[in-house]
Protein backbone atom coordinates (compact mmCIF):
# COMPACT_ATOMS: atom_id res chain seq x y z
CA UNK A 1 0.00 0.00 0.00
CA UNK A 2 0.87 3.24 -0.90
CA UNK A 3 1.35 6.09 2.04
CA UNK A 4 -0.33 9.09 -0.29
CA UNK A 5 -3.96 9.53 0.35
CA UNK A 6 -6.31 8.88 -2.60
CA UNK A 7 -8.75 11.24 -3.57
CA UNK A 8 -12.35 11.05 -2.60
CA UNK A 9 -14.44 10.79 -5.77
CA UNK A 10 -17.68 11.12 -3.44
CA UNK A 11 -16.85 14.02 -1.27
CA UNK A 12 -15.94 15.78 -4.28
CA UNK A 13 -19.27 14.99 -6.18
CA UNK A 14 -21.18 16.36 -3.01
CA UNK A 15 -19.31 19.75 -3.29
CA UNK A 16 -19.82 20.23 -6.55
CA UNK A 17 -24.20 19.40 -6.12
CA UNK A 18 -23.71 21.49 -3.57
CA UNK A 19 -22.18 24.48 -4.96
CA UNK A 20 -24.96 24.14 -8.05
CA UNK A 21 -27.55 24.18 -5.82
CA UNK A 22 -26.44 27.58 -4.17
CA UNK A 23 -25.78 29.15 -7.44
CA UNK A 24 -29.84 28.28 -8.25
CA UNK A 25 -30.74 28.96 -4.78
CA UNK A 26 -29.26 32.77 -5.38
CA UNK A 27 -30.89 33.01 -8.99
CA UNK A 28 -34.12 31.87 -7.70
CA UNK A 29 -33.85 34.86 -4.83
CA UNK A 30 -32.73 37.16 -7.32
CA UNK A 31 -35.96 35.54 -9.41
CA UNK A 32 -38.05 36.62 -6.67
CA UNK A 33 -36.84 39.73 -5.55
CA UNK A 34 -37.52 40.78 -8.81
CA UNK A 35 -40.43 39.74 -9.22
CA UNK A 36 -41.45 41.50 -5.77
CA UNK A 37 -39.68 44.76 -7.33
CA UNK A 38 -42.20 44.26 -10.62
CA UNK A 39 -45.26 43.45 -8.74
CA UNK A 40 -44.73 46.83 -6.23
CA UNK A 41 -43.84 49.09 -9.69
CA UNK A 42 -46.75 47.33 -10.72
CA UNK A 43 -48.92 48.61 -7.98
CA UNK A 44 -47.81 52.15 -8.13
CA UNK A 45 -47.97 52.40 -11.56
CA UNK A 46 -51.61 51.18 -11.09
CA UNK A 47 -52.42 53.36 -8.21
CA UNK A 48 -51.82 56.41 -9.81
CA UNK A 49 -53.75 55.39 -13.60
CA UNK A 50 -56.25 55.10 -10.81
CA UNK A 51 -55.88 58.20 -9.12
CA UNK A 52 -55.43 59.97 -12.96
CA UNK A 53 -58.65 57.91 -13.85
CA UNK A 54 -60.47 59.77 -11.26
CA UNK A 55 -59.19 62.62 -11.33
CA UNK A 56 -60.18 63.08 -15.49
CA UNK A 57 -62.60 60.34 -15.98
CA UNK A 58 -61.04 58.45 -18.96
CA UNK A 59 -57.34 55.80 -19.27
CA UNK A 60 -55.15 58.49 -20.38
CA UNK A 61 -52.87 55.57 -21.86
CA UNK A 62 -55.67 53.91 -24.11
CA UNK A 63 -56.58 57.86 -25.32
CA UNK A 64 -53.17 58.49 -26.08
CA UNK A 65 -52.51 55.47 -28.21
CA UNK A 66 -55.88 55.74 -29.86
CA UNK A 67 -54.86 59.76 -30.47
CA UNK A 68 -51.89 58.76 -31.74
CA UNK A 69 -54.31 55.86 -34.24
CA UNK A 70 -55.89 59.07 -35.88
CA UNK A 71 -53.02 61.15 -35.83
CA UNK A 72 -51.00 58.98 -37.97
CA UNK A 73 -54.02 58.55 -40.29
CA UNK A 74 -55.05 62.05 -40.63
CA UNK A 75 -50.92 63.26 -40.93
CA UNK A 76 -51.26 60.52 -43.96
CA UNK A 77 -54.16 61.03 -45.78
CA UNK A 78 -53.10 65.41 -45.66
CA UNK A 79 -49.34 64.83 -46.79
CA UNK A 80 -49.46 61.59 -48.86
CA UNK A 81 -52.50 62.01 -51.23
CA UNK A 82 -55.18 64.65 -50.07
CA UNK A 83 -58.66 62.37 -51.82
CA UNK A 84 -56.88 59.81 -48.89
CA UNK A 85 -58.53 62.44 -46.52
CA UNK A 86 -62.13 62.13 -48.33
CA UNK A 87 -61.96 58.79 -47.17
CA UNK A 88 -60.92 59.43 -44.20
CA UNK A 89 -63.76 62.05 -43.81
CA UNK A 90 -66.40 59.88 -45.20
CA UNK A 91 -65.48 57.78 -42.33
CA UNK A 92 -65.68 59.99 -39.48
CA UNK A 93 -68.59 61.91 -40.80
CA UNK A 94 -70.07 58.74 -40.63
CA UNK A 95 -69.06 57.32 -37.43
CA UNK A 96 -70.30 60.95 -35.70
CA UNK A 97 -74.03 61.30 -37.35
CA UNK A 98 -74.59 57.87 -36.29
CA UNK A 99 -73.31 59.07 -32.34
CA UNK A 100 -75.35 62.07 -32.12
CA UNK A 101 -78.38 60.59 -34.08
CA UNK A 102 -78.28 57.55 -31.54
CA UNK A 103 -77.82 59.51 -28.45
CA UNK A 104 -80.84 61.89 -29.47
CA UNK A 105 -82.59 58.77 -29.77
CA UNK A 106 -82.12 57.96 -26.24
CA UNK A 107 -83.01 61.34 -25.24
CA UNK A 108 -86.54 60.93 -26.86
CA UNK A 109 -86.10 62.06 -30.53
CA UNK A 110 -86.79 60.07 -33.33
CA UNK A 111 -84.13 60.48 -35.66
CA UNK A 112 -83.93 57.84 -38.72
CA UNK A 113 -80.36 57.00 -38.28
CA UNK A 114 -79.96 55.65 -41.90
CA UNK A 115 -80.75 58.34 -44.41
CA UNK A 116 -78.49 60.75 -41.62
CA UNK A 117 -75.72 58.68 -42.10
CA UNK A 118 -76.35 58.33 -45.83
CA UNK A 119 -76.66 62.46 -46.33
CA UNK A 120 -73.19 62.71 -44.22
CA UNK A 121 -71.22 60.42 -46.41
CA UNK A 122 -72.55 61.80 -49.46
CA UNK A 123 -71.85 65.41 -48.47
CA UNK A 124 -67.88 64.57 -48.45
CA UNK A 125 -67.65 63.85 -52.40
CA UNK A 126 -69.91 66.60 -52.95
CA UNK A 127 -68.17 68.75 -50.63
CA UNK A 128 -64.34 67.83 -51.99
CA UNK A 129 -65.26 68.28 -55.74
CA UNK A 130 -68.10 70.81 -55.74
CA UNK A 131 -66.83 73.35 -53.25
CA UNK A 132 -68.50 75.89 -50.95
CA UNK A 133 -71.23 75.85 -53.93
CA UNK A 134 -71.47 71.76 -53.29
CA UNK A 135 -71.25 71.32 -49.90
CA UNK A 136 -74.11 74.12 -48.93
CA UNK A 137 -76.20 72.13 -51.75
CA UNK A 138 -75.32 68.52 -50.00
CA UNK A 139 -76.41 69.87 -46.68
CA UNK A 140 -79.48 71.32 -47.51
CA UNK A 141 -79.89 67.81 -49.39
CA UNK A 142 -79.31 65.95 -46.35
CA UNK A 143 -82.02 67.67 -44.13
CA UNK A 144 -84.55 67.14 -46.87
CA UNK A 145 -83.69 63.70 -47.51
CA UNK A 146 -83.90 62.99 -43.39
CA UNK A 147 -87.15 65.39 -43.52
CA UNK A 148 -88.98 63.18 -46.04
CA UNK A 149 -87.68 59.73 -44.32
CA UNK A 150 -89.53 60.98 -41.07
CA UNK A 151 -92.24 62.00 -42.45
CA UNK A 152 -92.99 59.00 -44.37
CA UNK A 153 -92.38 57.12 -41.20
CA UNK A 154 -94.86 59.31 -39.63
CA UNK A 155 -97.44 58.83 -42.16
CA UNK A 156 -96.85 54.83 -42.19
CA UNK A 157 -97.22 54.56 -38.40
CA UNK A 158 -99.07 57.55 -36.87
CA UNK A 159 -96.71 56.94 -33.65
CA UNK A 160 -96.27 60.20 -32.39
CA UNK A 161 -98.03 63.53 -32.40
CA UNK A 162 -97.67 66.75 -34.21
CA UNK A 163 -95.62 68.38 -31.75
CA UNK A 164 -93.48 65.05 -31.25
CA UNK A 165 -92.52 65.52 -35.26
CA UNK A 166 -91.64 68.70 -35.49
CA UNK A 167 -89.26 67.97 -32.39
CA UNK A 168 -87.93 65.17 -34.88
CA UNK A 169 -87.54 67.06 -37.73
CA UNK A 170 -85.92 69.89 -35.48
CA UNK A 171 -83.26 67.09 -34.23
CA UNK A 172 -82.63 65.21 -37.84
CA UNK A 173 -81.60 69.12 -39.15
CA UNK A 174 -80.05 69.87 -36.44
CA UNK A 175 -77.20 66.42 -37.16
CA UNK A 176 -77.12 67.31 -40.50
CA UNK A 177 -76.18 71.48 -39.55
CA UNK A 178 -74.00 71.03 -36.34
CA UNK A 179 -71.75 67.42 -37.47
CA UNK A 180 -72.24 67.29 -41.42
CA UNK A 181 -71.94 71.06 -41.87
CA UNK A 182 -68.81 72.24 -40.28
CA UNK A 183 -67.26 68.84 -41.30
CA UNK A 184 -67.37 70.04 -44.61
CA UNK A 185 -65.84 72.91 -44.37
CA UNK A 186 -62.23 70.79 -43.33
CA UNK A 187 -63.01 68.68 -46.43
CA UNK A 188 -63.26 72.14 -49.18
CA UNK A 189 -60.55 73.73 -47.46
CA UNK A 190 -58.09 70.47 -48.02
CA UNK A 191 -59.63 70.33 -51.57
CA UNK A 192 -58.39 73.92 -51.72
CA UNK A 193 -54.67 74.75 -53.72
CA UNK A 194 -52.62 74.00 -50.85
CA UNK A 195 -55.52 73.85 -48.36
CA UNK A 196 -54.19 70.72 -46.89
CA UNK A 197 -51.27 72.63 -44.41
CA UNK A 198 -54.22 74.96 -43.44
CA UNK A 199 -56.30 71.63 -42.39
CA UNK A 200 -53.04 70.38 -40.55
CA UNK A 201 -52.33 73.58 -38.95
CA UNK A 202 -56.18 74.20 -37.32
CA UNK A 203 -56.59 70.68 -36.11
CA UNK A 204 -52.87 71.01 -34.39
CA UNK A 205 -54.16 74.26 -32.73
CA UNK A 206 -57.35 72.46 -31.80
CA UNK A 207 -55.50 69.69 -30.48
CA UNK A 208 -52.99 72.18 -28.69
CA UNK A 209 -56.11 74.00 -27.17
CA UNK A 210 -57.44 70.69 -25.72
CA UNK A 211 -54.24 69.52 -24.49
CA UNK A 212 -52.77 72.34 -22.96
CA UNK A 213 -56.38 72.95 -21.32
CA UNK A 214 -56.37 69.31 -19.91
CA UNK A 215 -52.85 69.50 -19.03
CA UNK A 216 -52.94 72.50 -16.95
CA UNK A 217 -56.13 72.20 -15.63
CA UNK A 218 -54.85 68.58 -14.39
CA UNK A 219 -52.43 70.21 -12.52
CA UNK A 220 -53.60 73.23 -11.76
CA UNK A 221 -57.24 73.62 -11.79
CA UNK A 222 -58.78 75.12 -8.50
CA UNK A 223 -61.53 77.28 -9.82
CA UNK A 224 -64.34 75.56 -11.97
CA UNK A 225 -64.72 77.35 -15.11
CA UNK A 226 -68.60 76.22 -16.08
CA UNK A 227 -69.33 73.81 -13.27
CA UNK A 228 -73.57 73.41 -14.53
CA UNK A 229 -72.21 72.24 -18.23
CA UNK A 230 -68.52 70.69 -17.88
CA UNK A 231 -67.88 70.22 -14.13
CA UNK A 232 -64.02 69.19 -14.65
CA UNK A 233 -63.23 72.89 -16.49
CA UNK A 234 -61.49 75.15 -14.55
CA UNK A 235 -60.06 78.57 -15.56
CA UNK A 236 -56.44 77.36 -14.93
CA UNK A 237 -57.25 75.08 -17.83
CA UNK A 238 -58.49 77.63 -19.87
CA UNK A 239 -55.78 79.99 -19.37
CA UNK A 240 -53.14 76.78 -20.13
CA UNK A 241 -54.62 76.13 -23.39
CA UNK A 242 -55.05 79.52 -24.49
CA UNK A 243 -51.10 80.37 -24.22
CA UNK A 244 -50.42 76.60 -25.49
CA UNK A 245 -52.60 77.44 -28.73
CA UNK A 246 -51.23 81.22 -29.31
CA UNK A 247 -47.60 79.49 -29.06
CA UNK A 248 -48.62 76.71 -31.70
CA UNK A 249 -50.78 79.32 -33.65
CA UNK A 250 -47.59 81.12 -34.11
CA UNK A 251 -44.69 78.88 -34.68
CA UNK A 252 -47.45 76.95 -37.13
CA UNK A 253 -48.02 80.68 -39.23
CA UNK A 254 -44.32 81.24 -39.67
CA UNK A 255 -43.21 77.23 -40.21
CA UNK A 256 -45.89 75.59 -42.42
CA UNK A 257 -48.36 78.42 -43.64
CA UNK A 258 -45.53 80.74 -44.54
CA UNK A 259 -47.20 83.77 -42.90
CA UNK A 260 -46.93 86.41 -40.10
CA UNK A 261 -46.59 86.27 -36.69
CA UNK A 262 -49.04 88.30 -35.87
CA UNK A 263 -51.71 86.28 -38.13
CA UNK A 264 -50.73 83.11 -36.06
CA UNK A 265 -51.25 85.32 -32.92
CA UNK A 266 -54.85 85.81 -34.31
CA UNK A 267 -55.28 82.32 -35.70
CA UNK A 268 -54.06 80.55 -32.75
CA UNK A 269 -57.31 82.83 -30.64
CA UNK A 270 -59.40 82.35 -33.32
CA UNK A 271 -58.74 78.87 -33.20
CA UNK A 272 -58.91 78.52 -29.23
CA UNK A 273 -61.73 80.11 -28.65
CA UNK A 274 -63.87 78.41 -31.06
CA UNK A 275 -62.69 74.89 -29.51
CA UNK A 276 -63.59 76.04 -26.10
CA UNK A 277 -67.14 76.58 -27.62
CA UNK A 278 -67.91 73.74 -29.22
CA UNK A 279 -66.43 71.32 -26.09
CA UNK A 280 -68.97 73.09 -23.87
CA UNK A 281 -71.34 73.38 -26.64
CA UNK A 282 -71.25 69.29 -26.75
CA UNK A 283 -70.85 69.47 -23.35
CA UNK A 284 -74.17 71.13 -22.82
CA UNK A 285 -75.72 68.84 -25.30
CA UNK A 286 -74.35 65.95 -23.42
CA UNK A 287 -75.87 67.28 -20.78
CA UNK A 288 -79.05 67.88 -21.60
CA UNK A 289 -79.57 64.52 -23.29
CA UNK A 290 -78.57 62.76 -19.44
CA UNK A 291 -75.44 60.92 -21.02
CA UNK A 292 -71.36 60.97 -20.33
CA UNK A 293 -70.39 60.06 -24.10
CA UNK A 294 -71.83 60.15 -27.22
CA UNK A 295 -70.53 56.02 -27.08
CA UNK A 296 -67.69 54.02 -26.19
CA UNK A 297 -66.06 53.36 -29.16
CA UNK A 298 -62.98 54.53 -28.48
CA UNK A 299 -62.07 53.96 -25.30
CA UNK A 300 -60.60 56.58 -23.26
CA UNK A 301 -62.47 59.00 -25.31
CA UNK A 302 -65.76 57.88 -25.38
CA UNK A 303 -66.75 58.30 -29.01
CA UNK A 304 -65.76 59.94 -32.24
CA UNK A 305 -68.21 63.31 -31.87
CA UNK A 306 -66.10 63.34 -28.30
CA UNK A 307 -63.13 63.95 -29.88
CA UNK A 308 -64.41 66.02 -32.99
CA UNK A 309 -66.25 68.68 -30.82
CA UNK A 310 -63.36 70.97 -30.25
CA UNK A 311 -62.86 70.55 -34.44
CA UNK A 312 -65.79 70.82 -35.99
CA UNK A 313 -66.39 74.44 -35.19
CA UNK A 314 -63.06 75.43 -35.84
CA UNK A 315 -63.15 74.26 -39.24
CA UNK A 316 -65.29 76.64 -40.27
CA UNK A 317 -63.39 79.18 -38.94
CA UNK A 318 -60.02 78.20 -40.54
CA UNK A 319 -61.81 77.94 -43.70
CA UNK A 320 -62.39 81.34 -43.47
CA UNK A 321 -59.13 82.63 -42.34
CA UNK A 322 -57.51 81.06 -45.34
CA UNK A 323 -60.06 82.66 -47.60
CA UNK A 324 -58.70 86.06 -46.76
CA UNK A 325 -55.19 85.33 -45.76
CA UNK A 326 -54.29 81.85 -47.68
Amino acid sequence: MSGVPEHDDTDAGGRERSARHEFRSQVNAKKADLERQFEASKAQFDQAQEKINARTGRNLILATLIGLVFGGALLLSLLVVKELFMVFAVVIAGFATYELAQALRKGGYDVPRIPTVVAAVLAVPFAYYGGAGGQFLAVLGGIALVTVWRLAQQLSSGRSSGRALGRDLVAGAFVQGYVTFLATFAVVLTAADGGQWWTLAFVIVAISADTGAYAFGLMFGKHPMAPVISPKKTWEGFAGGAGVSIVAGVLLSVLLLGNTWWFGLIFGVAIFLTATLGDLAESLVKRDLGIKDMSSWLPGHGGVLDRLDSILPSAAVAFVAFRIFG
